[in-house]
């Protein structure tokens, strides 16, 4: 029984290292049954450098999960260097053709099967109905309940087509909050009757297309458990399995995330997780082999002691070792070929009246902080999308971080007509601040809302729904073009 559980407890890890070369450390935890792997950004140079990685991990471990947020849109690992060439969920929200978001999980699917990712922690089933919400906001398919369970069940389908598993996240529901689980503990006081109307349908629309796994969201939703976050809470994880059905593996969310680990530590919070119905624990990015070798014997005390039923850690490593043995199975059948992007244009924009045809304009970026899940990627209208002067000749590219920039640039560029570009211009202070003056200058200036638009003080004339590269060659069509 010694070996099994020392087995089992290595089944139910999933750290992330850096660097685009699998370290000696994790190729030795995998040689001795790590469940799985999760790939970030610094560990994707080229497509053929990450095939080269995926493939050591499963010589190592060919029952391992690789697994990725690729989202599309806004968060994208993969295209990290230079934006993701697909629609991102509230665009495709927007729109509101369920079979273009088939295709585009269908495409990112074959994509990440080429390199051998089994497991790809999307889609987003939370509705973002917080306008304000700092975290969530453009990954979410909308506002509306019944049209984010239909997107949600067609990216779910389209996606695990290709062979590759789905994770619906983050249960169980992340879009009525105003705190980013990253860096707080979020609240969301809603009503069971709110909880069961808005929140659990697009959870329950993603089981009924058979999902493989849901990831937790590190939450308090006090009518279901006022002491513990979704992650660390039995009665929570017990409405996943009990109510809706679920039979497949439940993700955790990073536990090195404030609203998991804060006060507790990383270990303590995988402890209570396994405890809760957790199957997979995500430790994070940048994790050491000291690291996990010290959570490891953590998780091993507490079942010595008493405090992890060893019963509930099997039927964990079970979980996740059946997954594992799915995506074995299916990597070693026959592969889609990788399909194109399907092609994007303006269509689902929020356009504010007619936009004139752009004549060499000066596209300034004013910035903030990325969101923590997507990262430093680059975008909007900025010189990483490489043809913008061949839609819009003689357009100049620059950015502001505050208003001493902001001066600064429109002193450099005395005569332009200005394209101004932010996400969550009205929840944000310096872009809110930053648009107010612009128009105070009395210079022609369209106002781009790159992010969830909420309301204040800011009406853009254009909202795109997202800053991802497909998204913005959209808009520059539709800039070169102008609209009626």
């Amino acid at each position: 029984m010694t070996d099994e559980l020392d087995r089992a407890i290595a089944r139910v890890l999933m750290p992330g290292f850096d660097g685009p070369q699998l370290p000696a450390w994790l190729e030795a935890e995998l040689r001795g049954g790590l469940g799985s792997v999760c790939l970030f950004a610094s560990n994707v140079e080229s497509t053929q450098q990450l095939r080269a990685l995926t493939a050591s991990i499963h010589r190592a471990n060919p029952s391992a999960l690789v697994a990725i947020d690729e989202e599309g849109g806004d968060v994208t690992r993969l295209h990290h260097a230079d934006g993701s060439p697909y629609a991102g969920a509230a665009l495709l929200g927007r729109r509101d053709d369920l079979e273009l978001t088939r295709m585009t999980a269908a495409a990112i699917g074959t994509e990440l099967a080429a390199v051998e990712v089994d497991l790809n922690l999307a889609p987003v089933a939370d509705v973002n109905s917080n306008p304000l919400n700092p975290v969530i906001g453009v990954r979410s398919f909308g506002a509306d309940t019944a049209q984010v369970s239909a997107h949600v069940a067609a990216y779910t389908s389209g996606l695990q087509s290709s062979g590759v598993a789905a994770c619906a996240k983050h249960f169980p529901g992340h879009g009525d909050t105003a705190a980013d689980s990253h860096k707080d503990l979020p609240v969301l006081d809603i009503t069971l009757d709110q909880l069961h109307e808005r929140e659990l349908p697009p959870f329950r629309a993603a089981v009924a297309a058979g999902v493989a796994a849901v990831m937790t969201s590190h939450i308090v939703v006090p009518v279901l458990d006022p002491d513990r976050p979704a992650t660390l809470s039995a009665p929570i994880l017990g409405l996943l399995r009990d109510e809706l059905g679920f039979t497949g593996v439940i993700v955790t969310d990073a536990l090195d995330m404030a609203g998991a680990s804060a006060g507790r530590g990383i270990a303590e919070a995988a402890i209570s997780a396994l405890s809760a119905g957790a199957d997979l624990l995500c430790i994070g990015s940048g994790n050491t082999g000291d690291q996990i070798a010290g959570i490891r014997a953590e998780l091993r005390a507490a079942v010595d002691a008493g405090r992890l039923d060893p019963a509930r850690l099997l039927d964990a490593a079970a979980r996740t070792q059946a997954l594992g043995e799915r995506c074995r199975t299916a990597r070693q059948s026959a592969r889609p070929e990788v399909v194109d992007p399907p092609r994007l244009d303006s269509r689902g924009f929020a356009v504010r009246g007619p936009i004139p045809a752009q004549h060499a304009p000066l596209l300034l970026q004013l910035h903030s902080a990325p969101n923590i899940a997507a990262g430093e990627t680059p975008w909007g209208l900025a010189e990483h999308l490489g043809s913008i002067d061949e839609v819009l000749p003689g357009a100049t590219c620059a950015s502001a971080s505050d208003l001493d920039e902001l001066a600064a640039v429109l002193a450099q560029y005395p005569r332009s007509e200005i394209i101004a570009q932010g996400r969550d211009l009205n929840r944000i202070p310096f872009l809110r601040e930053a648009v107010l003056h612009l128009r105070r200058t009395g210079r022609p200036v369209l106002v781009v809302e790159e992010g969830w638009p909420s309301p204040g003080a800011i009406e853009a004339d254009v909202a795109t729904f997202g800053a991802g590269r497909a998204t913005m060659l959209a808009l520059l069509h539709l800039l070169a073009k102008g609209s009626r």
